[in-house]
C-alpha cells in the first residue's frame, strides 16, 4: 500500500516540476524531477520483486495417482486419481482376464527438496 503512495507522490512531483520549470524557477524544478524520478524508479523495482517473491512461492499441488489391481490375475495399473476414487471400489473390467479390478492404493508424489551440501571450513 505504501508503495503505491510513494509512486502518486514521485508522479505528482513530476507533474509539479513541469509546473515550477515554467514559472522559471529550474533549481527547485530539478530537485523536484530528482525527486520524482527517484521515486518512480524504487517504487517500480520493489512491485517488480513483490511480484517475483509471490510467483516464486506459488504452491504446485503434486499429482495423486491410483493404483487399480486385478485380484484374479495380479495385473496391476496406475492412473490419475479421479474424483470418488476410493480404495475397495470396483473399477472398469480387466484387460487380460475381464474380471472386475479393484482400487488398492491412492498414493501423492511427493519431491524431495534439494539439499545445499554443507561445506567444512
Amino acid at each position: 500500500m505504501i508503495i503505491f503512495l510513494v509512486l502518486a507522490l514521485s508522479l505528482t512531483a513530476l507533474i509539479l516540476a513541469t509546473t515550477v520549470f515554467g514559472q522559471g524557477n529550474e533549481v527547485v524544478a530539478g530537485y523536484l524531477l530528482l525527486i520524482g524520478f527517484l521515486g518512480v524508479a524504487l517504487s517500480t523495482y520493489v512491485l517488480f520483486q513483490t511480484r517475483r517473491r509471490i510467483l516464486r512461492l506459488r504452491i504446485v499441488a503434486p499429482s495423486i495417482t491410483t493404483t487399480i489391481e486385478c485380484k484374479k490375475c495380479g495385473f496391476k495399473s496406475v492412473r490419475e486419481f479421479q474424483r470418488g476414487d476410493y480404495i475397495f471400489k470396483e473399477v472398469e473390467p480387466c484387460q487380460k482376464c475381464s474380471d472386475k479390478m479393484l482400487i488398492t492404493a491412492i498414493s501423492r508424489e511427493v519431491k524431495e527438496k534439494e539439499r545445499v551440501p554443507s561445506r567444512l571450513v
